[in-house]
């Protein structure tokens, strides 16, 4: 049974490497708001646009002090490609053990022509700048998601942030 993280929760903590095979952990963001999303693969259809359309309003994130970035079983080597073969802008994140997808319930069963299989169920969460997850879609369908998860960061950096 997947974990099920709720809005109001706090972000459980991680560290995994990034295209650069550096170390980028949950911390990093404190005092900043973040947006973490959770996709299946490189380089596939949905999980390109759902990158590119993010990497197209980066600057309106960056104005908002927001960060946004994108986690899925690919390795280091396999987000740099996709990094430099989109042009992308965001930071993506290796999590090929599946630690991180688990404790954020997205690595699920999920079935395709009869057969079952394990793999990352879309979603996003948005953390507030002292740790809380304040926004999540779940099973998201990729077209106009970037810009809602702007539109909501935009409303919500405008309030003062929670306890």
């Amino acid at each position: 049974m997947p974990k099920k993280l709720k809005i109001g929760n706090k972000a459980p903590e991680f560290c995994l490497p990034d295209a650069n095979n550096r170390r980028v952990c949950l911390k990093d963001f404190r005092g900043e708001w973040l947006v973490l999303y959770f996709y299946p693969k490189d380089n596939t259809s949905g999980c390109t646009r759902e990158a590119v359309d993010f990497s197209s309003i980066i600057k309106d994130f960056r104005k908002m002090n927001a960060t946004v970035v994108g986690v899925s079983p690919d390795s280091v080597t396999s987000h740099m490609n996709f990094i430099n073969k989109h042009a992308l802008e965001i930071v993506l994140l290796s999590d090929h053990e599946h630690k991180v997808l688990k404790e954020y319930g997205v690595w699920q069963k999920k079935s395709m022509y009869g057969r079952e299989y394990y793999g990352v169920v879309r979603t996003t969460f948005v953390v507030d700048p002292k740790g809380k997850i304040v926004q999540k879609w779940e099973k998201v369908k990729v077209a106009g998601h970037a810009d809602a998860v702007k539109d909501f960061v935009g409303v919500s950096c405008q309030r003062p942030v929670g306890k």
